[in-house]
């Protein structure tokens, strides 16, 4: 697209409702500003189907053995370090199925490198240093959907194969993003102009915690409500392993205590030992039986 074609994306344009916002007093700011994120959840409610399907791949994906990328800039690619990061506490997957890539590198997170995204080739070799492959999914993250770097990431990802998939929120970039599901919440122009760091950035993170959400209770993560294999490695995810496990078997918390100790701290396992009435190994044997899904573990007879 050259210069005169280039259409400003609507994350870059001036807010009306905003426009004298340094004229108002501290309460007025703050109503203004939350009036503005009540958008972002309709926006997002909009790309559901969008959404839905993305889930599907990773899914689909994650069971052949692949993995999931995401890929940003500044705020953009924080946001997926950060929903990478939370992935092994709370679902107890390892690091390397969800990662994280950002323009810049691990630096960029904590100090602003913006000229870090102005290179395509970056973003390609950042692809290929990760070995990413056709059973892999590569999910683009760019509010103003131009973003180089990520442009880059997505074309050589999809020379390997990779599934990708793309979440911006400018709908005057769409038909120039290579990706095979764009995820487009519209949630129209910042509070402060480009500041995308505002809505943009919230709208990315609810698909984002949608995306990994929704794959890992797909995948049986999640028993209800619960996160059944959560990794105990602090004191809060320990006390949470213990009234997970009481939740479910209804046992006091001494009783609870002592069966997580059998099942040496596995949640998912602990349940499994008191229903089927089971030592660790055998229960254990039953979940990869019923392909790591609990409910199924413990509503089957043996």
């Amino acid at each position: 697209m050259t210069k005169k074609q280039r259409v400003l994306p609507i994350t870059e344009k001036r807010n009306r409702a905003s426009e004298n916002i340094d004229q108002l007093s501290t309460r007025q700011i703050v109503a203004l500003i939350n009036a503005e994120d009540s958008l972002v959840p309709a926006a997002v409610a909009k790309q559901r189907k969008q959404i839905a399907a993305a889930i599907d791949v990773i899914v689909a994906r994650f069971r052949e053995g692949g993995r999931l990328f995401y890929v940003g800039a500044g705020t953009s690619g924080r946001l997926g370090v950060l929903d990478a990061s939370e992935c092994p506490p709370t679902f107890g997957v390892p690091p390397s199925l969800v990662q994280g890539i950002i323009a810049g590198g691990r630096g960029a997170l904590v100090r602003s490198a913006e000229g870090a995204e102005d290179y395509p080739e970056d973003g390609a070799a950042a692809i290929e240093n990760k070995r990413v492959r056709a059973k892999d999914v590569v999910v683009g993250l760019a509010a103003c959907g131009m973003t180089p770097f990520v442009h880059g990431a997505l074309k050589q990802a999809r020379k390997t194969g990779a599934a990708t998939v793309f979440i911006t929120c400018a709908p005057e970039a769409v038909r120039h993003i290579p990706a095979d599901i764009i995820i487009n919440p519209v949630v129209g122009p910042e509070v402060v102009t480009g500041s995308t760091r505002m809505k943009a950035g919230t709208a990315t993170k609810l698909v984002l915690n949608t995306l990994t959400t929704g794959a890992m209770i797909r995948l049986g993560k999640v028993y209800g409500n619960l996160m059944v294999d959560l990794k105990a490695t602090n004191e809060k995810l320990r006390d949470r392993s213990l009234r997970i496990v009481m939740e479910i078997t209804n046992l006091n918390r001494p009783g609870a205590k002592r069966l997580l100790t059998s099942a040496e701290e596995k949640v998912k396992a602990a349940i499994v030992m008191h229903f089927r009435r089971t030592n660790l190994a055998g229960a254990l044997r039953i979940l990869d039986e019923c392909d790591q899904f609990l409910r199924k573990a413990v509503e089957e007879t043996s």
